[in-house]
Protein backbone atom coordinates (compact mmCIF):
# COMPACT_ATOMS: atom_id res chain seq x y z
CA UNK A 1 0.00 0.00 0.00
CA UNK A 2 1.17 3.51 -1.12
CA UNK A 3 0.39 6.79 0.62
CA UNK A 4 0.36 9.84 -0.65
CA UNK A 5 3.83 10.74 -1.09
CA UNK A 6 5.57 8.15 1.52
CA UNK A 7 7.43 5.24 1.05
CA UNK A 8 6.00 3.68 3.71
CA UNK A 9 5.40 -0.71 3.66
CA UNK A 10 -7.60 45.87 -4.01
CA UNK A 11 -5.58 47.33 -2.07
CA UNK A 12 -5.44 51.16 -1.80
CA UNK A 13 -3.64 53.76 -4.18
CA UNK A 14 -1.08 56.43 -3.32
CA UNK A 15 -1.12 59.72 -4.29
CA UNK A 16 -0.24 59.27 -7.82
CA UNK A 17 -2.63 56.64 -8.59
CA UNK A 18 -0.26 53.41 -8.35
CA UNK A 19 -1.11 50.59 -6.94
CA UNK A 20 1.19 49.48 -3.85
CA UNK A 21 1.53 45.86 -5.97
CA UNK A 22 2.22 47.19 -9.04
CA UNK A 23 5.01 49.01 -7.46
CA UNK A 24 6.51 45.86 -5.66
CA UNK A 25 5.76 43.80 -9.24
CA UNK A 26 7.43 47.09 -11.32
CA UNK A 27 10.64 46.66 -9.19
CA UNK A 28 10.67 42.98 -9.09
CA UNK A 29 10.58 43.08 -12.80
CA UNK A 30 12.95 45.70 -13.20
CA UNK A 31 15.76 43.76 -11.03
CA UNK A 32 14.98 40.64 -13.07
CA UNK A 33 15.20 42.68 -16.20
CA UNK A 34 18.38 43.83 -15.52
CA UNK A 35 19.76 40.49 -14.56
CA UNK A 36 18.40 38.75 -17.91
CA UNK A 37 20.39 41.78 -20.02
CA UNK A 38 23.45 41.34 -17.99
CA UNK A 39 23.08 37.60 -19.05
CA UNK A 40 22.05 38.53 -22.66
CA UNK A 41 25.01 40.46 -23.04
CA UNK A 42 26.97 38.12 -21.52
CA UNK A 43 26.59 35.38 -24.41
CA UNK A 44 29.01 35.73 -26.83
CA UNK A 45 26.46 35.38 -30.14
CA UNK A 46 29.39 36.23 -32.61
CA UNK A 47 30.98 32.96 -31.71
CA UNK A 48 31.23 30.41 -33.96
CA UNK A 49 30.36 27.44 -31.49
CA UNK A 50 27.90 29.62 -30.22
CA UNK A 51 26.50 30.38 -34.04
CA UNK A 52 26.44 26.50 -34.69
CA UNK A 53 24.61 25.84 -31.30
CA UNK A 54 22.29 28.67 -31.88
CA UNK A 55 21.55 27.65 -35.77
CA UNK A 56 21.32 24.19 -34.37
CA UNK A 57 18.70 24.81 -31.79
CA UNK A 58 16.73 26.70 -34.07
CA UNK A 59 16.38 24.24 -37.00
CA UNK A 60 15.17 21.74 -33.65
CA UNK A 61 12.68 24.68 -32.49
CA UNK A 62 11.36 24.82 -36.14
CA UNK A 63 10.59 21.16 -36.72
CA UNK A 64 9.30 21.07 -33.17
CA UNK A 65 6.83 23.76 -34.18
CA UNK A 66 6.19 22.20 -37.97
CA UNK A 67 5.19 18.43 -35.90
CA UNK A 68 3.49 20.32 -33.57
CA UNK A 69 1.14 22.67 -35.65
CA UNK A 70 -1.47 20.24 -36.31
CA UNK A 71 -2.08 19.44 -32.57
CA UNK A 72 -0.90 22.60 -31.49
CA UNK A 73 -4.61 23.79 -30.74
CA UNK A 74 -4.69 21.18 -28.10
CA UNK A 75 -1.20 21.02 -26.48
CA UNK A 76 -2.14 23.59 -23.58
CA UNK A 77 -5.35 21.53 -23.02
CA UNK A 78 -2.68 17.88 -22.57
CA UNK A 79 -0.25 19.93 -20.92
CA UNK A 80 -2.97 21.42 -17.98
CA UNK A 81 -4.64 17.78 -18.01
CA UNK A 82 -0.94 16.31 -17.34
CA UNK A 83 -0.14 18.96 -14.58
CA UNK A 84 -2.93 18.12 -12.27
CA UNK A 85 -2.95 13.81 -13.60
CA UNK A 86 -1.57 12.90 -10.11
CA UNK A 87 -4.59 15.15 -8.35
CA UNK A 88 -7.02 12.83 -10.00
CA UNK A 89 -4.67 9.87 -8.81
CA UNK A 90 -4.29 10.81 -5.50
CA UNK A 91 -8.15 10.82 -5.44
CA UNK A 92 -8.98 7.62 -6.47
CA UNK A 93 -5.90 6.42 -4.38
CA UNK A 94 -7.95 7.70 -1.03
CA UNK A 95 -11.11 6.60 -2.01
CA UNK A 96 -9.92 2.71 -2.88
CA UNK A 97 -7.56 2.28 0.28
CA UNK A 98 -10.08 4.59 2.98
CA UNK A 99 -9.44 2.25 5.86
CA UNK A 100 -5.82 1.98 5.27
CA UNK A 101 -5.53 5.67 4.89
CA UNK A 102 -7.29 6.54 8.08
CA UNK A 103 -5.14 3.53 10.03
CA UNK A 104 -2.13 5.01 9.13
CA UNK A 105 -3.22 8.52 10.31
CA UNK A 106 -5.13 7.90 12.88
CA UNK A 107 -2.21 5.03 14.10
CA UNK A 108 1.26 6.18 13.04
CA UNK A 109 0.26 9.87 12.94
CA UNK A 110 -1.86 9.92 16.30
CA UNK A 111 -4.27 11.91 14.79
CA UNK A 112 -8.18 11.71 15.58
CA UNK A 113 -10.37 9.16 13.63
CA UNK A 114 -13.02 11.92 13.22
CA UNK A 115 -10.11 14.86 11.83
CA UNK A 116 -8.57 12.39 9.56
CA UNK A 117 -11.79 11.55 7.63
CA UNK A 118 -12.54 14.84 7.17
CA UNK A 119 -9.20 15.69 5.98
CA UNK A 120 -9.09 12.99 3.63
CA UNK A 121 -12.88 14.10 2.24
CA UNK A 122 -11.80 17.48 1.90
CA UNK A 123 -8.72 16.71 0.37
CA UNK A 124 -11.04 14.39 -2.56
CA UNK A 125 -13.49 17.43 -2.67
CA UNK A 126 -10.36 20.19 -3.31
CA UNK A 127 -8.44 17.89 -5.33
CA UNK A 128 -10.90 16.91 -7.93
CA UNK A 129 -12.27 20.55 -7.90
CA UNK A 130 -9.48 22.06 -8.10
CA UNK A 131 -8.08 19.99 -10.89
CA UNK A 132 -11.72 20.27 -13.49
CA UNK A 133 -11.56 24.31 -12.90
CA UNK A 134 -7.68 23.77 -14.03
CA UNK A 135 -8.74 21.90 -16.90
CA UNK A 136 -11.78 24.10 -17.94
CA UNK A 137 -9.69 27.42 -17.28
CA UNK A 138 -12.07 28.33 -14.96
CA UNK A 139 -11.75 30.54 -11.77
CA UNK A 140 -7.60 29.93 -12.29
CA UNK A 141 -6.61 31.73 -9.13
CA UNK A 142 -8.89 29.72 -6.98
CA UNK A 143 -7.86 26.35 -8.46
CA UNK A 144 -4.22 26.85 -8.50
CA UNK A 145 -4.80 27.98 -4.60
CA UNK A 146 -6.57 25.08 -3.64
CA UNK A 147 -4.33 22.64 -5.19
CA UNK A 148 -1.14 24.32 -4.02
CA UNK A 149 -2.97 24.56 -0.34
CA UNK A 150 -3.50 20.51 -0.54
CA UNK A 151 0.23 19.68 -1.45
CA UNK A 152 1.38 21.49 0.81
CA UNK A 153 -1.25 20.49 3.86
CA UNK A 154 -0.46 16.50 2.84
CA UNK A 155 3.49 17.55 3.62
CA UNK A 156 2.25 18.15 6.80
CA UNK A 157 -0.27 15.81 8.34
CA UNK A 158 1.69 12.65 6.56
CA UNK A 159 5.32 14.19 8.01
CA UNK A 160 6.90 14.74 4.81
CA UNK A 161 7.26 18.06 4.24
CA UNK A 162 10.91 18.29 5.06
CA UNK A 163 12.00 15.09 2.79
CA UNK A 164 13.91 16.01 0.05
CA UNK A 165 12.60 14.17 -2.70
CA UNK A 166 8.95 14.99 -1.82
CA UNK A 167 9.68 18.26 -0.91
CA UNK A 168 11.69 19.12 -4.71
CA UNK A 169 8.70 17.16 -6.40
CA UNK A 170 6.03 19.11 -5.00
CA UNK A 171 7.80 22.37 -5.49
CA UNK A 172 8.01 21.66 -9.29
CA UNK A 173 4.28 19.96 -9.07
CA UNK A 174 2.92 23.88 -7.65
CA UNK A 175 5.59 25.44 -10.49
CA UNK A 176 3.55 23.41 -13.05
CA UNK A 177 0.41 24.95 -11.53
CA UNK A 178 1.91 28.46 -11.60
CA UNK A 179 2.44 27.60 -15.08
CA UNK A 180 -1.30 26.32 -16.40
CA UNK A 181 -2.12 29.78 -14.27
CA UNK A 182 -0.47 31.88 -16.13
CA UNK A 183 -2.02 29.90 -19.01
CA UNK A 184 -5.35 31.07 -18.01
CA UNK A 185 -4.75 34.33 -16.50
CA UNK A 186 -4.44 36.18 -20.13
CA UNK A 187 -7.40 34.56 -21.20
CA UNK A 188 -9.79 35.33 -18.79
CA UNK A 189 -8.52 38.64 -18.32
CA UNK A 190 -9.44 39.10 -22.33
CA UNK A 191 -12.87 38.36 -21.60
CA UNK A 192 -13.86 40.93 -19.58
CA UNK A 193 -11.69 43.64 -21.67
CA UNK A 194 -13.41 46.00 -23.80
CA UNK A 195 -11.82 45.79 -26.83
CA UNK A 196 -8.80 48.01 -27.79
CA UNK A 197 -7.99 48.42 -24.06
CA UNK A 198 -4.88 47.94 -23.31
CA UNK A 199 -4.33 44.41 -20.89
CA UNK A 200 -1.05 45.22 -19.08
CA UNK A 201 -2.19 43.77 -15.37
CA UNK A 202 -2.54 40.56 -17.16
CA UNK A 203 0.47 40.72 -19.42
CA UNK A 204 2.84 41.31 -15.81
CA UNK A 205 0.78 38.78 -14.01
CA UNK A 206 1.71 36.14 -16.78
CA UNK A 207 5.38 36.83 -17.11
CA UNK A 208 5.79 36.56 -13.53
CA UNK A 209 4.04 33.43 -12.99
CA UNK A 210 6.10 32.11 -15.99
CA UNK A 211 9.26 33.08 -14.62
CA UNK A 212 8.40 31.84 -11.43
CA UNK A 213 6.89 28.68 -12.68
CA UNK A 214 9.88 28.17 -14.79
CA UNK A 215 12.14 28.41 -11.71
CA UNK A 216 9.44 25.89 -9.36
CA UNK A 217 9.97 23.35 -12.20
CA UNK A 218 12.79 22.27 -13.18
CA UNK A 219 13.99 21.74 -9.69
CA UNK A 220 12.22 18.49 -10.33
CA UNK A 221 15.74 17.71 -11.78
CA UNK A 222 17.53 18.02 -8.03
CA UNK A 223 14.68 15.52 -6.90
CA UNK A 224 16.22 13.17 -9.98
CA UNK A 225 19.82 13.57 -9.13
CA UNK A 226 19.17 12.68 -5.54
CA UNK A 227 17.56 9.40 -6.76
CA UNK A 228 19.09 8.18 -9.59
CA UNK A 229 22.04 5.67 -9.31
CA UNK A 230 25.17 7.10 -10.41
CA UNK A 231 27.11 5.50 -13.77
CA UNK A 232 29.38 7.65 -16.21
CA UNK A 233 25.93 7.45 -18.92
CA UNK A 234 23.64 8.84 -15.90
CA UNK A 235 26.33 11.35 -14.83
CA UNK A 236 26.33 12.84 -18.62
CA UNK A 237 22.43 12.68 -18.62
CA UNK A 238 22.34 14.55 -15.58
CA UNK A 239 24.93 16.94 -16.53
CA UNK A 240 23.13 17.73 -19.82
CA UNK A 241 19.91 18.29 -17.85
CA UNK A 242 21.10 20.42 -15.49
CA UNK A 243 22.49 22.69 -18.61
CA UNK A 244 18.66 22.30 -19.99
CA UNK A 245 17.24 23.19 -16.32
CA UNK A 246 19.42 26.55 -16.59
CA UNK A 247 18.78 27.32 -19.59
CA UNK A 248 14.85 27.36 -18.96
CA UNK A 249 15.04 29.33 -15.61
CA UNK A 250 16.67 32.50 -17.45
CA UNK A 251 14.86 31.95 -20.38
CA UNK A 252 17.76 30.63 -23.22
CA UNK A 253 16.66 28.38 -26.04
CA UNK A 254 13.91 27.46 -23.52
CA UNK A 255 11.79 25.78 -25.98
CA UNK A 256 15.24 22.98 -27.16
CA UNK A 257 15.64 22.94 -23.45
CA UNK A 258 12.27 22.21 -22.52
CA UNK A 259 12.22 19.96 -25.58
CA UNK A 260 14.53 17.77 -24.05
CA UNK A 261 14.04 17.56 -20.54
CA UNK A 262 10.03 16.46 -21.34
CA UNK A 263 11.57 13.82 -23.61
CA UNK A 264 14.00 12.89 -20.73
CA UNK A 265 11.56 12.86 -18.40
CA UNK A 266 8.77 10.93 -19.98
CA UNK A 267 11.51 7.83 -21.07
CA UNK A 268 12.73 7.90 -17.59
CA UNK A 269 9.28 7.78 -16.18
CA UNK A 270 8.29 4.90 -18.80
CA UNK A 271 11.54 2.73 -17.51
CA UNK A 272 11.80 3.31 -13.83
CA UNK A 273 7.89 3.80 -12.30
CA UNK A 274 6.56 1.34 -14.83
CA UNK A 275 3.73 0.25 -12.05
CA UNK A 276 1.78 -1.57 -14.71
CA UNK A 277 4.36 -4.25 -14.89
CA UNK A 278 3.51 -5.21 -10.79
CA UNK A 279 0.24 -7.43 -9.26
CA UNK A 280 -2.03 -5.20 -8.01
CA UNK A 281 -1.36 -6.71 -4.45
CA UNK A 282 2.21 -5.71 -4.38
CA UNK A 283 3.42 -2.60 -2.71
CA UNK A 284 5.80 -1.34 -5.16
CA UNK A 285 2.83 -0.93 -7.28
CA UNK A 286 0.97 2.22 -5.65
CA UNK A 287 4.65 3.39 -4.97
CA UNK A 288 5.57 3.94 -8.45
CA UNK A 289 1.97 4.63 -9.80
CA UNK A 290 2.29 7.89 -7.53
CA UNK A 291 6.01 8.44 -8.82
CA UNK A 292 4.47 8.05 -12.43
CA UNK A 293 1.78 10.66 -12.10
CA UNK A 294 3.82 13.18 -10.44
CA UNK A 295 6.26 13.02 -13.24
CA UNK A 296 3.49 13.08 -15.49
CA UNK A 297 2.70 16.95 -14.06
CA UNK A 298 6.04 18.16 -14.51
CA UNK A 299 5.95 16.89 -18.14
CA UNK A 300 2.94 18.75 -18.23
CA UNK A 301 4.67 21.74 -16.76
CA UNK A 302 7.77 21.27 -19.49
CA UNK A 303 4.58 21.03 -22.50
CA UNK A 304 3.47 24.65 -22.07
CA UNK A 305 6.79 26.08 -21.46
CA UNK A 306 7.13 24.07 -25.20
CA UNK A 307 3.93 25.52 -26.56
CA UNK A 308 4.48 29.11 -25.39
CA UNK A 309 8.21 29.81 -24.80
CA UNK A 310 9.67 31.56 -21.54
CA UNK A 311 7.68 34.67 -21.70
CA UNK A 312 8.61 38.54 -21.51
CA UNK A 313 11.71 38.03 -18.68
CA UNK A 314 13.68 35.66 -20.45
CA UNK A 315 17.13 35.87 -22.54
CA UNK A 316 15.59 34.87 -25.80
CA UNK A 317 13.42 37.98 -25.80
CA UNK A 318 16.54 40.16 -24.58
CA UNK A 319 18.34 38.75 -27.57
CA UNK A 320 16.19 40.46 -29.58
CA UNK A 321 17.04 43.68 -28.80
CA UNK A 322 21.14 43.30 -28.81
Amino acid sequence: MQFRGTQFPGGRSDSFGAHPRSQRQSSFGTSTSSALDSIAQMIPSENPYVMKFEKFTKKVEELIDGYLSPAKPYVPFIGRFLIVATFFEDSLRIMSQWKEQVYYLATFRHLYEWFVKLFLLFNIVCMITGAVLVILRRKPEIATGLLSSIVLLQGFVYGLFFEPVFFFRNVSVIGGLLLALSDSLVVDKRSLLMPGLPMMESKDNKKYFLLVGRIMLIVLFLAFTMTIKWTIINFLIILIGLVSCMSIVVGYKTKFSASFLTLLLTVNNMLTNHYWTYGYKDTRRDYLRYEFFQTLSIVGGLLLIVDTGAGELSVDEKKKIY
